[in-house]
């Protein structure tokens, strides 16, 4: 719960069949956490003892690529030239992409083997694949205006650079919920 952050998406969806969309996009999020290890302390100069302090940054952008299923066709159409929309028209999906990521932790750290403390900054970066699943809803509130609220899960894993010696690959997808303004030519 610590990398959760917002995230800014910019897509292009389009229209393939009556009730399938192809879209693409890439989408942008970052968080910065600050933490401290109380079991671990710093003596000072001064003779006071802090805890051991740390910030982790992470940032990443997604490129992504989905197909989206209409569960509900868009409208009706009633004759040849009147159409009338649906208000509400939800869908499911799936897709894959590539992400990069990068992630920092800078402050003091514990050598464990003499138990010295020391200041550094790790970082790794890199790229890994995405796949996801995602359904939601457009709900038309204008002729060319669409609200949409999505739920989406995705996994990425990524090896983490030699910084890190000795840890887990860094799982880096997970739920994600969005809401949005679509604009319909």
């Amino acid at each position: 719960s610590d990398f959760n952050s917002g995230s800014f998406t910019a897509e292009m969806s389009v229209n393939v069949a009556s009730r399938l969309d192809v879209t693409g996009g890439i989408d942008w999020n970052g968080m910065k956490k600050p933490s401290e290890d109380r079991n671990e302390e710093e003596l000072l100069p001064n003779g006071s003892r802090v805890p051991i302090q740390q910030v982790t940054e992470l940032e990443q952008m997604n490129l992504f690529a989905s197909a989206k299923f209409l569960v509900l066709p868009r409208g009706r159409r009633v004759s040849s030239l009147a159409w009338i929309p649906n208000t509400f028209v939800p869908y499911v999906g799936a897709g894959a992409g590539y992400g990069k990521y990068t992630l920092r932790q800078n402050g003091d750290f514990v050598d464990f083997v003499d138990n010295h403390i020391f200041t550094d900054t790790f970082r790794s970066e890199g790229w890994s694949p995405i796949f996801h699943v995602l359904g939601g809803t457009d709900i038309q509130v204008l002729r060319h205006l669409v609200l949409s609220f999505e739920a989406r899960y995705s996994w990425q894993h990524a090896d983490l650079d030699t910084d890190f010696v000795d840890f887990d690959p860094i799982d880096l997808g997970g739920l994600r919920f969005g809401g949005g303004i679509h604009f319909s030519f």
